[in-house]
């Protein structure tokens, strides 16, 4: 019987001592410097999750809302065209359908019931058009500040480790979502120990690449980019269609394809279309234009300025007087077999080129 008892004491003992060693080397796995961990309300901390948080503007064109996302699939009907917009890229088809309309007013009906998915990423059912304008009606207005950062993106998966000290538990943790890591620092107390894995890297708005290596770098990163780029907080869903857009990149369209006809003609509130139909437009490399119709020529200047969404085409062809206007460049649009050069001033004009050529 002693013998026995001699054995479980040894047995204690020997346990307790693989237990205190296996503490310490847990307890130095997360011992890191005081600037290399997360705290709950430490300046980095709000600064990434804010970063996380969800964008609630990139499908302004369906609820005029900053503060949440509708849920996709959707079935909408834009303009009595019906459209089930399965992905962010289908949110181009309600804009076409929008742009072949001259007038501002739009009209889209959105079949419900929809799921609605708020910054924190908690979803919301909405069953009426009341109701969701209703949810509206909480987020920001146009262009108005708000909490979330859109200017940098982290690039997953992340990784970190935690240690509370309440209740001595550890873990791992790893992301591959801004909903992840956003639920993850909302659940951080002043009892966790949280040391991220370095490095990461963030996307910055002119879609290049940064590596951090330490949580001072990225709260420096973060603080000096939120404010670099222009968050489209508004409702004008295609003041953005020519980011990309550069000057060349227009002559080489003006210039590539021949006999460029007038689609659509706006002017002081009266259509036109129909004004110049059968004249061909030759933009030429020299800046400038001839126009032909019924065996007659004219000649005229064009010229470009500014670029991406800031791009003017000024046309200056002294006969065609409805065609001549300083034109803010909206958008350049093709498809393999059409191109559209769709050019707009003030509160209403337009010029549409269109052109059959690939």
């Amino acid at each position: 019987m002693k013998a026995v008892i001699k054995i479980i004491l040894v047995f204690v003992v020997t346990s307790m001592f693989l237990f205190t060693s296996c503490r310490k080397e847990e307890m130095e796995l997360i011992q890191t410097p005081p600037e290399n961990t997360l705290q709950a309300n430490a300046l980095v901390t709000n600064l990434m999750k804010r970063t996380a948080t969800k964008d609630g503007s990139k499908d302004n064109i369906l609820d005029f809302a900053n503060c949440f996302t509708i849920k996709l699939p959707v079935n909408v009907t834009a303009n009595s065209v019906a459209i089930t917009v399965n992905s962010e890229i289908d949110y181009d088809l309600v804009e076409s359908v929008f742009d072949e309309e001259y007038d501002d007013t739009n009209d889209l009906t959105i079949a419900f019931p929809i799921t609605i998915i708020e910054s924190d990423f908690d979803e919301v059912t909405v069953n009426t058009m009341n109701e969701l304008n209703s949810y509206a009606l909480d987020c920001n207005g146009e262009n108005v500040s708000d909490s979330d950062i859109e200017c940098i993106d982290f690039m997953y998966p992340i990784s970190a480790s935690s240690f509370n000290t309440n209740n001595e538990f550890i873990s791992t943790e790893t992301f591959t979502t801004d909903n992840e890591l956003f639920d993850f620092i909302e659940t951080i107390t002043t009892n966790d120990i949280v040391s991220m894995d370095f490095p990461i890297s963030m996307r910055l708005s002119d879609d290049s690449e940064m590596e951090i290596n330490s949580l001072t770098d990225l709260e420096a990163t973060i603080e000096n980019e939120q404010n670099i780029c222009d968050e489209d907080d508004d409702y004008d869903y295609d003041d953005d269609d020519c980011d990309d857009c550069t000057p060349n990149e227009l002559i080489g369209f003006l210039t590539g394809c021949p006999d460029w006809f007038v689609y659509k003609l706006k002017r002081n509130s009266i259509n036109y279309d129909d004004a110049y139909e059968g004249y061909n437009f030759n933009f030429l490399t020299n800046g400038t234009l001839s126009v032909y119709w019924n065996n007659i020529t004219v000649y005229g200047d064009y010229s470009i300025t500014g670029t991406g969404n800031d791009m003017t085409l000024i046309i200056d062809v002294p006969t065609l007087p409805l065609c001549n206007e300083d034109w803010h460049l909206q958008e350049i649009e093709g498809d393999g077999t059409t191109t559209k050069l769709d050019l707009r001033v003030g509160n209403g004009d337009r010029l549409r080129y269109k052109n059959t050529c690939n």
